[in-house]
């Protein structure tokens, strides 16, 4: 342990402190909101989605913290914000018992995935352009709500809006953080923030048992196991490899998983390797030297553990801004996702009609025998492409 600590003072750098900051910073203030709606239509009350938000919190600076100093690579894990917006659209009217039971089962899926070394099996007989089409489906009302929140107030969701494609233009990391500043600053202006619902209180752990059924484990589960697997964990795997860090991967989807597991019953819903926020503690500013970079994940991890048991704090903030900067903020976050989940869905001309009839099905809402619409439309897709490779 004296070793491990040494270490890490004599690497201390200013400049690992400021990437795991930014990272952090850029993951919840462009996810955040997507997991407070998924809470939401859980039915949690305000601590309950506190406890979400410490689950979280702990589990992302465990594993960051962990990982990091065990393999020597900037690991860092986020929760799945795709799996959130599944989560949005599909626990509403589910018990809070059953919902925790679904983020234990897609759970187990993972550490069963990470620990036979499953991964890229799996993927190959789930093809990449089902997968994103279900996730873009997913993520199409998350879109349009950013423009539904238009009608009710123009001014600050077009600033956002503005920001947003102006930041795009520049190619900027920091688009989302800066659009929800943006936002923020409007509604501060027009006192739609209402600062006494806002309190400095620590969060407290709240255990749910869990339950589940066969209808939740199949209709929510499975698509979140594919959801989580398909657009974080092979990102987040390939982010690694882009930067040369040659990190065994059954053991970083294992720990994950596991992490899931020990935190679903308090709102740990989903956990995976980070891509986005990762390319940040992997960059240079982070470090010049690539074998010095994991402490900006270690960093991150800290950052991630203050958040977390600032949770109750974060969840009243969040309560207190109106609804359509959240629902504004949480679209717009999610944009590029659904553009690039679009593209790489229709890319493949002989597995297209697949990927739109699994787009247009996930994207209705359909449920059926208790089954939500991302597992039917997978499946139709899988159909699909079945009839159209015999012919």
């Amino acid at each position: 342990m004296e070793h491990i600590w040494g270490g890490m003072r004599s690497s201390f750098r200013l400049s690992h402190v400021t990437a795991g900051f930014v990272a952090v910073l850029v993951g919840f203030t462009s996810s955040a909101a997507i997991v407070f709606q998924a809470a939401s239509a859980a039915g949690a009350d305000a601590a309950q989605i506190s406890s979400w938000l410490l689950a979280l919190g702990l589990g992302m600076g465990v594993t960051c913290i962990g990982l990091s100093l065990r393999f020597r690579s900037p690991v860092l894990t986020a929760w799945s914000t795709p799996g959130a917006a599944l989560l949005a659209t599909s626990l509403v009217g589910l018990p809070m018992s059953e919902a925790i039971g679904t983020f234990l089962f897609a759970s187990v899926l993972i550490v069963l995935c990470g620990v036979t070394g499953w991964v890229e099996t799996l993927m190959k007989h789930i093809p990449n352009s089902l997968a994103t089409a279900m996730l873009a489906g997913v993520l199409l009302k998350f879109g349009m709500s950013a423009f539904l929140a238009l009608q009710q107030q123009l001014i600050m969701v077009g600033l956002m809006l503005g920001i947003y494609i102006i930041g795009r233009r520049i190619n900027s990391r920091y688009t989302i953080l800066a659009a929800f500043l943006g936002g923020l600053l409007m509604a501060g202006i027009n006192n739609l923030i209402r600062l006494d619902a806002v309190n400095l209180t620590l969060a407290k752990p709240i255990f749910t048992a869990p339950t589940l059924s066969l209808s939740t484990a199949i209709g929510i589960g499975i698509p979140l196991f594919i959801v989580t697997m398909s657009s974080q964990n092979v990102p987040g795997i390939a982010v690694l490899r882009a930067n040369g860090y040659q990190t065994p991967v059954s053991p970083l989807i294992s720990w994950t998983g596991l992490a899931g597991v020990l935190l679903a019953p308090f709102g740990g819903f989903s956990f995976n390797l980070a891509a986005i926020t990762a390319a940040i503690c992997m960059s240079p500013e982070a470090d010049h030297d690539p074998q010095r970079r994991y402490m900006a994940a270690v960093w991150a991890g800290i950052f991630y553990l203050v958040t977390g048991l600032l949770g109750a704090t974060v969840a009243s903030l969040f309560s207190a801004l109106p609804g359509e900067l959240v629902a504004a903020i949480a679209g717009i976050a999610l944009l590029n996702t659904i553009g690039n989940s679009l593209a790489c869905a229709l890319e493949n001309i002989k597995e297209r009609d697949a990927a739109q009839i699994t787009f247009l099905v996930t994207a209705s809402g359909l449920a059926l025998f208790g089954i939500g619409s991302a597992f039917w439309g997978l499946l139709c897709g899988l159909v699909v492409l079945r009839i159209n490779s015999k012919r």
